[in-house]
Formats: structure tokens, sequence, C-alpha cells
């Protein structure tokens, strides 16, 4: 079976969370038998170091606008008049933003699945234009894909309570278990010392809280603890630039994008994992925290609630008073359980790729369910 991926900026390490789940699960899907390529965004892959193929994934480098109101569409377009010469069995687009082109996907004959991981519209960093794109991208992709996969019962309701679409497949996202780190040498390179930080990870907008987090600590007057931020802006802005002021001004350490050795001592090591997000998917980064056994603490949003942690885990959304309360709390008494049996049952890319290659077969065989 020839699948054709889109909606991605690249893999491998290329910071995202549907860049991580692409590059989780399209190697298994080879496993599973299928030819994979995979079109990424030529910004995001360094010239110098261009890929083939990765892990059996073969790579199709495509130009895209260093723009972000124009890169997705853009990049959707030409890439869906590559797919049309290739003629794979399945085009398989991912976020609303991309699917917008979903009917021209159709039109030119090509069976198309669209996965939903979440209705970005909601993000603070959109203006009003990109918003009302957003949602025609989550309409025509409700209305005419062919398939639908959710990575959430949260996006899954959205599509039935807004498109009538009842028929969408709840697919998680995955976490590889992890072999906790026993060296340190990346965390003391930062000034950290085992067991005495807390970690955010994510991209620097809006949307992920990290404001929120820093006058939280501050508020706390946690010192003992220091606080870790892992990530930055894909397109620099003045709420990244402002971020990174009020983050040094307050002594918080900020590692930029970092992947490998480096991400796991950081989280093998760390004391607490925060997540304050106004707006999430099915976050991997909390995936990954829980693969570690690290104690977390999350804004009570609808798709963090969804993963069911026990109660002392989740703070107010927005509420900095309420979130510096509970960071002492847990720094406190930070134990956290086991969560190998919970993640390899819910969240298990074996599972995801098996999962996904039902709904590919599905469409090419014209079945239903």
């Amino acid at each position: 079976m020839k699948i054709i991926v889109l909606g991605t900026r690249g893999i491998p390490d290329v910071p995202g969370g549907v860049e991580t789940h692409c590059e989780a699960l399209y190697p298994r899907l080879v496993n599973l038998g299928c030819e994979v390529t995979l079109i990424t965004r030529t910004p995001y892959i360094s010239g110098n170091t261009r890929l083939k193929q990765y892990r059996g994934v073969k790579l199709h480098h495509l130009f895209a606008p260093r723009k972000k109101s124009l890169e997705a569409i853009v990049h959707t377009f030409l890439g869906i008049l590559y797919a049309r010469l290739k003629s794979p069995d399945v085009l398989h687009i991912h976020a609303i933003g991309p699917s917008i082109m979903v009917p021209l996907a159709r039109l030119l004959g090509l069976k198309t699945i669209f996965t939903h991981h979440g209705p970005d519209y909601d993000r603070q960093k959109w203006g009003r234009l990109a918003k009302w794109v957003l949602i025609q991208g989550e309409r025509m992709g409700a209305r005419f894909a062919n398939r639908i996969i959710v990575i959430s019962t949260v996006i899954g309701d959205i599509l039935s309570d807004k498109y009538d679409r009842h028929d969408h497949h709840l697919i998680f996202n995955g976490v590889d278990l992890p072999d906790i780190p026993t060296e340190s040498d990346y965390i003391r390179s930062l000034g950290l010392e085992p067991g005495q930080y807390m970690i955010g990870v994510g991209r620097f907008v809006e949307e992920k809280g990290f404001h929120d987090l820093i006058h939280a600590y501050q508020q706390a007057g946690i010192t003992e603890h220091k606080l870790v931020l892992v990530g930055d802006a894909d397109h620099e802005t003045s709420y990244s630039r402002a971020l990174k002021e009020q983050a040094n001004a307050a002594g918080v350490v900020l590692t930029g994008y970092i992947k490998g050795r480096e991400l796991a001592q950081t989280f093998g090591h760390a004391r607490l994992f925060c997540m304050p997000s106004y707006h999430e998917g099915l976050p991997i980064a909390l995936l990954e925290a829980m693969s570690y056994n690290l104690p977390v603490l999350v804004s009570d949003i609808p798709a963090n609630l969804q993963v069911k942690l026990a109660t002392e885990n989740y703070h107010r959304t927005g509420d900095v008073d309420d979130l510096a309360r509970c960071l002492m709390r847990r720094l406190q008494s930070p134990e956290a359980i086991d969560n190998t049996a919970v993640l390899t049952e819910h969240y298990n890319w074996d599972v995801v790729a098996e999962q996904t290659l039902d709904v590919y077969q599905s469409v090419c065989t014209g079945k239903t369910g």
C-alpha cells in the first residue's frame, strides 16, 4: 500500500506535536508493509543534512514559504499536485490548516484521510483572518475527507456536534517508554542538580501559558527549585521575545529546542513537569513526562482532563494564584506512580500504527466503520 503524508513540517527531530506523531507512527507503518512518502517543508530541513529516507520512510522535500499565514496552505497545495503525479493508494493529511485543501485532493481523485489534531483556531497566536481560514480547514476536512482520525474524544465531539460527522476513528497519540538516564552531565552543564528543578516543554506561544508559569514560579518563591523551559518559537514574535525577557529576569533556564539524550536527561532528572496550557490536542509532551514517571501539574483544559489524572495533578487554567499554590504543594509531595501499564494499554505507538493501517485498508476497500 502506497501512502503519501502531508501536513507536517518534517522528520526527524523537527519540533512539534504533529511532527513527533509522524516520526513515531510512519516507520511502524513501513514495518507493517506500507510504502510511505512524507513530504517535508524545506525551511525546517537543513539543506546540508536532508535525508532521502528515515527508518524506511521516504522523504520528499518540497518548498514552503517561511511565513506562518501562507506556509501550510501553499505547501499542501503543492504537495497534493505531487501526490496526484505519484497516485498513492492513500493521501494522509494532518491538522486542520492543511485540510482546507482536502476538496482539491478529492477532486483530483485521491483517497484522503484527515487527522484532526485539535482546534488550532483556539490558539491565541492567530488573528481573525487566520482563525477563519483554520475553521474553514476543519470544515473542509470534515465534509470531504474519506476518513477522519481524531486523537481525543474531545475532538471527536467537535466533529459530531459541529458537522454531524459521527464516523470518525478515535486513535490516541502514543509514547515510547524510555530508558531512564543515569548520567547527568547535560543538566549539570546548565547549572541544574537532579531532582531540584521543574520543567515546561513546548513552543513559545501564548496558548502554552508559560508566562503564567513564570509568574506563578516567582509568586511561590520556590527558589530552591529552578524552573526550566524547553523549547522556543518557530517564528520569532513579540510574545516570544517578551517571554524570554520575562524568563531571564526571573532566573529561568532556557534550553532552546533539544532532543535525544539532552531531552532525556532533562525529563529524567526533573522533580515536576508543568503544562499550564490554554489549548492542546492530546499533548505528547505530557505523555512523555508520564513515561518518565514524573509528577505532573497541568491545566484543567478538556484535552488534559482526557488523560484522567488524579485531581492533585490539575490546576485551574489561567489562574496564576492557584498555579502558584499547586506548584508549592506538588513540590512538597512530588511522588509519582508507575505509568507503564496505562501508557502501554492506551498510548502505545504499535497499537496506533495497527489502528491507522485498519483505517487505510478501509478506505482502499470501500468498507465503512
